[in-house]
C-alpha cells in the first residue's frame, strides 16, 4: 500500500496541487513515486500494489504507475483528506476483501528516498514474517543519523525476538535538545513504514480507534463505499489513533539510508553532490559556492560566492531562501498574495 496523496507545500513553487512532490524528480532523475514503485517491484508485483491518492490526482498517478503493472483498479481515490488511520483502514478493507484477513499489508509513502533498496526490501520481508508469526502491528524504526527535531521517535522496549522489540513509546517531534537525548538513548525515527496482517490491523482499529471503528465495521459488512466511508470517519493519524493505544506494536530497527524528503534542505542528503557540496538539478553553474540546493526548471542559475542557499526557479518565478529557513516554506506559502499563488485575492 503506497500513500501518494498530499501536496508537499514545503516544495513550493515546484510542488502544486496538480503536480505534488510525489510526482517530482526531487531525489533523482525520476519522480519520487517512480522511485518508490521501482524499489518495491522486486518484492511486490504491480498487481498486488495499491496506491491511495486524491481523487484529482488519479490520472497522473495512473500514468506513473502503469509501467510497473499497477492496474487502474488498484488506485484508491480518497474523496477528502481524513488522516492516515482512515486511509490505511480503507486499504486494509480492500486487501481483506481481495486476499483474506491473513494477507500481509506493507504500508509505505510515495515521497521517500532510500539509498539501499536491497536492505529496505530485506527489512520489509523480516517485518512481514514477524507480523504473521506474532499477529502484531510492526513498524520499522530508522536508526538515526542525527538528532533531527523534524521526526517523531520510537522508544524501544524489551526484545521479543532477535532484532525485534516491543514498541515502548511514540514521541512526536521533540525539540533539538530532547532529540539528541533520545538518539543517545537508542530511540529510532518513526518512519511511517508499517507491516501487518489486514485482519489483525482492522481488529485492532475496532478495539482502540473509535474515530474510524464504526465506519470500518460498515465497510467490512459492505454497507458503504469510499465516499460514505471517508465521510463517516473522524480524522486521526495512525500513530495517535492506534499505535499509541495498542499493546501489540513491535519495532524493527532499519538502516538503509532512508529520508522522508520533507524540505528542500533534504536534497543535500538525497541527491548526488558536486565537489563543493552543492545539490543541483537543471542548468546550474556554481563558482566559489558551497552547500547550496538549486532546482532550476525555468532557466539557468549562476551562483557566485554564496553558501547554504536554496534557489528554485520556474518560468516567471524565482524563490531564494536559506537551507535553514527552507523548512518554513509552508508558512510562507500561506502568507503569499493571491497573484503569486493563483488563489483568489
Amino acid at each position: 500500500m503506497i500513500l501518494a496523496g498530499g501536496v508537499g507545500s514545503r516544495f513550493w513553487p515546484v510542488s502544486t496541487p496538480e503536480r505534488p512532490k510525489q510526482l517530482l524528480p526531487l531525489a533523482g532523475d525520476q519522480s519520487l513515486l517512480h522511485d518508490t514503485l521501482h524499489r518495491l517491484h522486486p518484492l511486490v508485483p504491480g498487481e498486488r500494489t495499491l496506491v491511495l491518492t486524491n481523487e484529482t490526482l488519479v490520472p497522473a498517478i495512473a500514468a506513473a504507475s502503469a509501467p510497473f503493472g499497477v492496474p487502474q483498479a488498484n488506485l484508491l481515490a480518497e474523496p477528502a483528506p481524513a488522516g492516515t488511520a482512515a486511509a490505511l483502514a480503507w486499504a486494509a478493507i480492500e486487501i481483506e476483501r481481495r486476499a483474506g484477513r491473513s494477507a500481509v499489508m506493507l504500508c509505505v509513502h510515495a515521497d521517500w528516498a532510500v539509498a539501499e533498496a536491497d536492505k529496505f526490501r530485506a527489512a520489509l520481508s523480516l517485518a512481514a514474517d514477524v507480523a504473521s508469526a506474532h499477529h502484531s502491528l510492526v513498524t520499522i524504526g530508522i536508526v538515526p543519523t542525527r538528532p533531527d527535531p523534524g521526526y517523531g521517535y520510537i522508544r524501544r522496549g524489551p526484545p521479543v525476538a532477535p532484532g525485534v522489540y516491543a514498541a515502548d513509546r511514540f514521541v512526536e517531534k521533540p525539540n533539538r535538545e530532547r532529540a539528541a537525548e533520545m538518539v543517545s538513548e537508542g530511540c529510532l525515527w518513526n518512519s511511517g513504514i508499517f507491516v501487518w496482517q489486514a485482519g489483525d490491523f482492522l481488529d485492532e482499529l475496532a478495539r482502540h480507534t473509535p474515530e474510524v471503528a464504526a465506519a470500518v465495521d460498515a465497510a467490512r459488512a459492505k454497507h458503504s463505499d469510499a465516499r460514505a466511508f471517508f465521510a463517516a470517519v473522524r480524522p486521526v493519524s495512525i500513530d495517535v489513533g492506534l499505535l499509541e493505544r495498542s499493546a501489540r506494536v513491535l519495532v524493527i530497527p532499519g538502516d538503509f539510508g532512508w529520508d522522508d524528503v520533507g524540505t528542500w534542505a533534504a536534497l543535500s542528503r538525497t541527491r548526488e553532490l558536486d565537489a563543493a557540496g552543492n545539490a543541483v538539478y537543471g542548468p546550474v553553474f556554481a563558482k566559489d559556492a558551497h552547500g547550496n540546493v538549486v532546482h532550476a526548471e525555468g532557466g539557468a542559475v549562476v551562483l557566485y560566492g554564496v553558501s547554504d542557499l536554496v534557489v528554485v526557479t520556474q518560468t516567471g518565478l524565482t524563490v531564494v531562501t536559506t537551507v535553514a529557513r527552507s523548512a518554513d516554506l509552508k508558512a510562507l506559502v500561506e502568507s503569499l498574495p493571491g497573484w503569486l499563488t493563483g488563489r483568489p485575492a
